[in-house]
């Protein structure tokens, strides 16, 4: 059994985490996708807690499309950094 070595938690490890894990992208690539599509989707006369769905619906549609992008982003950024 291989003995794994504990690394501390230092600033520049929990970056390269956030920078190294495809989630980060993903939610990133949910976030724009509905600041940026849903007022053009969004009645004026919608309540606010439709417009929050709409948000969180909209979100949810950008993370699950951006999965093979946001590995190909993780892939290159490793290839960058890291020289893999």
């Amino acid at each position: 059994m291989t003995k794994r070595v504990k690394r501390p938690l230092t600033p520049a490890y929990i970056l390269f985490y956030i920078l190294f894990w495809p989630d980060t992208w993903r939610i990133l690539v949910g976030l724009l996708s509905a600041l940026l599509f849903t007022p053009f989707i969004l009645p004026a006369d919608m309540a606010f807690s439709g417009r929050a769905m709409l948000y969180v619906m909209v979100t949810a549609i950008g993370w699950s499309l951006s999965h093979k992008p946001a590995i190909w982003i993780t892939a290159q950024l490793k290839k960058m950094i890291l020289n893999h």
